[in-house]
């Protein structure tokens, strides 16, 4: 597994300028407003990034003429961002795609669409090509664990499964979830 220690610091200083972004701002404006504030932020802390980097696919070999856009990629973490009013399992999805087409270690999906910004994050393991839940401190969470309001399809581990949500929810009970 890789080593997570060395992205502390960067997922620290990230969230610190999400959050100073939804203090800002406040809540309920539209996505494309965060993604441009927060890429302003992280510029004014240092942080280089990429906006709304494209992520080309392929098949077969062929370059598709359709491809992905990420929010905001900060070296090698990627940042999703969403205004809504819960993150919904297939915001995870989108990130772990992301995470899978481009073996990035570390993803963040950050929400401000709701009194508090709320966040999680993710470790992509590409030797098992699966995302895992990381606590506060990067550590990884077990598969088994409640993976922050979904759980893992036994066979594929990133196909969600609705089980509980954030006032029922382990993770959030335990405190391992950003918020």
């Amino acid at each position: 597994m890789n080593n997570l220690e060395k992205y502390k610091d960067k997922v620290y200083r990230i969230i610190g300028a999400a959050m100073t972004v939804h203090t800002e701002l406040g809540g309920g404006l539209l996505e494309p407003i965060y993604n441009e504030a927060l890429h302003l932020e992280l510029l004014d802390r240092g942080i280089e990034n990429e906006p709304e980097k494209t992520l080309n696919c392929c098949y077969k070999g062929h370059k598709l003429e359709k491809y992905y856009r990420m929010d905001i990629v900060a070296e090698d973490i990627i940042i999703e961002l969403k205004a809504t009013d819960d993150i919904l399992p297939e915001h995870r999805l989108q990130l772990f795609n992301y995470m899978r087409l481009t073996k990035m270690p570390i993803g963040l999906l950050l929400n401000f669409g709701i009194k508090s910004m709320y966040g999680e994050r993710y470790y992509y393991d590409p030797i098992t090509n699966e995302c895992h839940l990381l606590d506060k401190s990067l550590n990884v969470l077990t598969l088994k664990a409640c993976f922050a309001g979904i759980e893992t399809d036994e066979k594929t581990h990133y196909r969600p499964i609705p089980v509980c949500w954030r006032s029922q929810c382990p993770a959030h009970a335990a405190g391992i979830v950003a918020t």
